[in-house]
């Protein structure tokens, strides 16, 4: 009952960093010394300490470390990259006993962290709180087990189910839920419309009303439609282009070729590629169709502005599945759906 209190401890510290370690995975850990807890981190941006050496450096009282147990909610890492396997600190500190929420898919991981340590003598515990170790790290075990990003499908529909007015833009959830939207892009990765989304709203897919990292920006434009001058082309955040025209770089914009058949396909393969690990689809009907004819998704995010007739205009696309949990903001209601086990 201890070891799932401080993995749980270890998950609360992890998901501080939402959407800043990308393409690492997020990490907490908890140092505990006869039943206090003695040192604690998490790891905050890619390239910066893991959340063990955070812990680590944490702990005041050094001495103390050869008899305390380390908690990590994912799998220590065993292999050098930007910094040193967390496993062999783990091991050159000599920690009475690790426990380990999930252990790590990654081909990298994947049980060597977990063998490091067990070789040195230690004892190692895994699987504490697993469901919701794993389920902290969705993106990351989505791409690196699917070999594509976890997928969002998000829009917004009137009562009668139109996307808009007319076929023009028309502002449909109320300032509550768009402030939500905001932090959905901040904690995302990255961030999809289509041709006629980018054409109709000149959209800037920034984050806006939070604190947040802007989200990479990917546009599908396969016949370069959408005019250099909108807000999707500007600095502000790293933009692929997906099209059939041409490849290459200026500045953060980052032009890929894609074919036209096989079009949901070579996309997945591109944004692994691109170390894409979760993308909110925003498209318009067209696009988010496309992904739901494909059973091409993780969640949905469905908001409804219950007071809101529109009658003709652009329809909501067509979607079969039963939320797994409503939540009403005054006028609207936001339906969360998933494709997964929950």
């Amino acid at each position: 009952m201890q070891d799932e209190l401080y993995i749980k401890r270890c998950i609360e510290l992890a998901q501080k960093a939402l959407g800043r370690t990308y393409p690492n995975p997020l990490v907490g850990s908890v140092i505990v010394h006869n039943g206090e807890i003695i040192g604690e981190g998490y790891h905050h941006k890619a390239g910066e300490p893991h959340a063990e050496i955070n812990a680590i450096n944490s702990v005041i009282n050094k001495d103390l470390i050869p008899e305390s147990t380390i908690y990590v909610s994912l799998e220590p890492c065993a292999h050098y990259g930007k910094t040193p396997p967390c496993a062999l600190k783990i091991k050159e500190l000599g920690f009475k006993k690790v426990v380990i929420g999930a252990m790590d898919s990654h081909d990298k991981v994947n049980g060597k962290g977990k063998k490091i340590i067990q070789d040195a003598g230690i004892e190692v515990i895994s699987g504490i709180l697993e469901k919701e170790s794993v389920e902290l790290n969705k993106r990351f075990f989505t791409y690196h087990e699917k070999k594509r990003p976890y997928i969002i499908l998000k829009w917004a529909e009137s009562k009668d189910g139109f996307l808009d007015k007319d076929f023009k833009p028309t502002s449909i959830s109320n300032s509550l839920v768009n402030q939500f939207v905001h932090q959905l892009r901040a904690d995302e990765h990255a961030i999809l419309v289509g041709t006629q989304t980018a054409l109709n709203d000149n959209p800037g897919l920034t984050v806006r009303n939070v604190e947040g990292v802007n989200p990479v920006r990917i546009l599908i434009d396969l016949n370069l439609k959408v005019p250099d001058n909108f807000k999707i082309f500007n600095k502000e955040a790293k933009t692929l282009v997906l099209n059939s025209v041409k490849e290459g770089n200026e500045e953060n914009i980052h032009w890929i070729k894609i074919r036209k058949d096989d079009f949901i396909s070579d996309l997945m393969d591109i944004l692994y590629q691109e170390q894409i690990q979760s993308v909110i689809i925003e498209g318009g009907r067209f696009t988010l169709q496309q992904f739901i004819d494909a059973n091409l998704w993780d969640e949905a995010i469905v908001i409804k502005n219950e007071n809101l007739i529109l009658e003709k205009g652009t329809q909501a696309p067509e979607f079969h599945s039963e939320p797994f949990k409503t939540e009403t903001v005054r006028d609207n209601t936001m339906a969360f759906h998933t494709s997964r086990m929950v």
